[in-house]
């Protein structure tokens, strides 16, 4: 197993652990929601739990995309700015070396 296939196994249990505390927390939430709705029949309020905890999962993977596309702009956003900075760190050094460079020659130069 490579080193990238441990990675997207461990992305993938993350996953699957991520979702099924999502289903959970959506279940605990359509429990209460189901007992303080104490005129419906069972059978009705199971069905409120059922869409409740549906409605609950939908919204989460919703906000887990939208954080995920922010995460990615993020990124971009910040690879471009290091690119940029380590471009123009590149340009001092050479700079530098050619500076240092001409001094030295002049130096040299004005031994002579």
């Amino acid at each position: 197993m490579t080193a990238h296939d441990e990675r997207d196994l461990v992305r993938q249990v993350e996953g699957h652990l991520l979702l099924a505390a999502a289903r959970e927390e959506g279940r605990t939430a359509a429990a209460r929601l189901g007992s303080r709705l104490g005129w419906l029949t069972e059978s009705q309020r199971q069905d409120v739990e059922r869409q409740f905890e549906a409605e609950y999962l939908a919204l989460a993977r919703r906000s887990w995309g939208r954080t995920a596309e922010r995460a990615e702009e993020l990124r971009q956003a910040y690879e471009a700015r290091y690119r940029a900075l380590r471009g123009r760190l590149l340009a001092c050094c050479v700079l530098g070396c050619a500076l240092l460079a001409a001094a030295v020659l002049v130096l040299s130069a004005a031994a002579w």
